[in-house]
């Protein structure tokens, strides 16, 4: 059976090459060319993965994608000729899976389309099993930070704070682990894959982002600490 692909984009001469060359690779192409457009294609056709430009005519890939997040978890590669590092942490962020800057070369892009299905096939059986496994702790406490993880909330100080799904999973994989130094091989193996190509700082930018939400001084972290050299601690 062929993998149905949402290429959402509106150059011509990229539609037309990916659609060519993806059929050739085994996947069944489906073209949107603008935001409004996509969305609707999305919920007619219930795609296995969306190649998402990131700028578009009506509506923002940005604005795809968060509306995407609302309802599905299917895999998203954010692509984009802008190299700007607020475009890739933003649709990261939001909830894509992976971020390509053109020009790329297909098999590239092919690889990345199947390593982030090949992630999201396991992130969906371990949350299948995280459901039956019922020993496994739902809220996570530490010092004045607490993680609802089933209801998805933070609460730092008495308040609730909104977290992005990168930042709550980085934050709940740190809290799990207090006290131990993860590598940043590991964090960002846990939180975007074995697979993952991108640029190594969007960890340090998700490290960054969720000190300023958790931390009582930001610059002068008590509760995620650098380990130079290695990566990042939960401090108990």
């Amino acid at each position: 059976m062929r993998t149905n692909v949402l290429l959402v984009e509106d150059e011509g001469a990229f539609v037309d090459a990916l659609t060519i060359g993806l059929s050739k690779e085994g996947f069944a192409v489906d073209v949107a060319r603008d935001g409004v457009v996509a969305l609707d294609r999305f919920k007619e056709h219930t795609p296995d993965i969306v190649l998402l430009d990131v700028m578009l005519p009506k509506l923002s890939g940005i604005d795809v994608c968060r509306e995407i997040r609302r309802t599905s978890q299917v895999p998203i590669i954010m692509v984009s000729a802008r190299t700007a590092e607020l475009d890739a942490v933003l649709g990261l962020e939001l909830g894509a899976d992976d971020y390509v800057a053109k020009p790329y070369r297909l098999r590239e892009l092919v690889a990345r389309m199947r390593a982030v299905m090949r992630r999201s096939e396991v992130k969906a059986n371990n949350a299948l099993a995280a459901t039956v496994n019922a020993s496994e702790a739902a809220v996570l406490e530490l010092g004045d930070v607490s993680i609802d993880v089933e209801r998805h909330k933070v609460v730092v100080r008495g308040v609730e704070v909104k977290l992005p799904l990168k930042e709550f999973e980085l934050l709940e994989l740190l809290m799990r682990n207090a006290g131990r130094v993860l590598t940043r091989s590991t964090l960002i193996d846990e939180i975007w894959g074995l697979n993952y190509y991108g640029d190594t700082k969007t960890l340090d930018v998700h490290i960054k982002r969720l000190r300023s939400k958790i931390e009582r001084e930001p610059s002068k972290p008590e509760m995620i600490v650098t380990i130079r050299g290695l990566g990042y601690k939960c401090e108990l």
